[in-house]
């Protein structure tokens, strides 16, 4: 009996220990998972997050234009060379002309006798021959004063010489022997006066190191431009400078072409064209100088205002000009305000006498 119930008492504990240890090592797969909270007390706040904003784009630069003709240079800057004016003859014995195509801008004035006489402006392009070359006019300073460059001529009454010369512009003669001038062979004296506007440029002095000042504001397309913008049409401009200078402008294949009294300008073989033209009414007044037949020298009156109108694209638009000073440039705006926008391209002015001249546009 007593080694049963030894027997007995060993089997119970082996029972005992084996549910014991199966109690102590559960399974991993059903026992209930705890999560633990982090000790928010303890935690450390996050600083803010800095918003770096991104850098604005930088802005295309603007294209390098000729100031004389809002054209495009094709370069990174506008090359640092003066702008050089050429006075030349437009009588019937000067023409075909040389090199007068090649101008960024034209301005022609009726001088005595009542033919017309150019001042031919070069600042784009240097030909290497333009003619032919006459002497200087009254009313050239105010033309040219605002371009703070040269200006080339065959010569001049000293007084209309001295003029220029205040204005700060730099004057060359044929008279005074400067370089750049000849006399050619095919023509008789004195329409025969020729020059090299790139020799003449060589000759500036050190302060015409600088582009010119645009003498004009011009839009960047020529869609912007005003005469095509606001403009009616204005194919066809028939200017009457004197009775001796009928001037006419008609448009076709972009640009207006020039005839004289009738007949084709020409120029180097070229059909003298332009991208804008602008009418201008001034006054004309008679000065106490004579040219060498006696008759009386006119002078046009640049310092001042009045109306005129501006043709481009076909169409033409109503303008008003003011200049206040010699060296100042002409500025153009509408009748009721607002800017003038020029195309892109070259420019003839006509300065025609109040009451004497007239233009009719259709």
């Amino acid at each position: 009996m007593r080694l049963r119930s030894a027997a007995s008492v060993a089997l119970a504990a082996s029972l005992v220990l084996a549910v014991a240890a199966c109690e102590v090592t559960p399974d991993p797969q059903s026992a209930p998972r705890v999560t633990v909270a982090p000790d928010v007390s303890r935690a450390k706040t996050a600083p803010p997050a800095v918003v770096v904003p991104e850098p604005e784009p930088e802005p295309e630069p603007e294209p390098a234009r000729w100031p004389l003709t809002g054209v495009e240079t094709g370069t990174k800057k506008v090359p640092e060379r003066p702008a050089v004016a050429v006075k030349i003859e437009n009588s019937a014995a000067s023409r075909p002309h040389t090199g007068l195509h090649q101008a960024d801008i034209v301005w022609e004035q009726v001088v005595e006798g009542g033919v017309s006489r150019f001042v031919a402006v070069y600042h784009s392009t240097y030909p290497r021959e333009v003619g032919p070359v006459r002497s200087v006019r009254p009313m050239d300073p105010a033309t040219v004063a605002p371009l703070q460059g040269i200006l080339a001529a065959s010569g001049g009454q000293p007084p209309f010489l001295r003029a220029v010369e205040k204005t700060g512009t730099q004057l060359l003669t044929h008279d005074d022997g400067d370089r750049g001038f000849w006399r050619s062979g095919a023509r008789a004296a004195p329409h025969n006066v020729y020059g090299n506007v790139k020799s003449f440029a060589r000759q500036a002095d050190r302060k015409r190191a600088e582009p010119p000042p645009a003498q004009f504001a011009y839009a960047a397309k020529r869609k912007d431009a005003t005469a095509r913008s606001e403009g009616k049409k204005g194919r066809t401009a028939d200017v009457r400078l004197s009775p001796a200078q009928r001037t006419t402008w008609s448009w076709g294949k972009g640009s207006y072409r020039r005839s004289d009294n009738g007949r084709a300008s020409m120029s180097s073989g070229n059909r003298v064209t332009a991208r804008n033209v602008l009418l201008l009414r001034v006054d004309v007044t008679s000065t106490s100088y004579r040219d060498p037949t006696g008759a009386p020298v006119p002078k046009a009156e640049l310092v001042g205002r009045g109306r005129g109108v501006l043709l481009g694209g076909g169409k033409a638009v109503t303008v008003t000009w003011s200049k206040k000073r010699p060296k100042a440039p002409l500025r153009l705006s509408l009748p009721g305000g607002g800017d003038v926008l020029l195309e892109p391209g070259n420019t003839w002015v006509e300065l025609v006498p109040q009451g004497s001249g007239s233009w009719d546009v259709s």
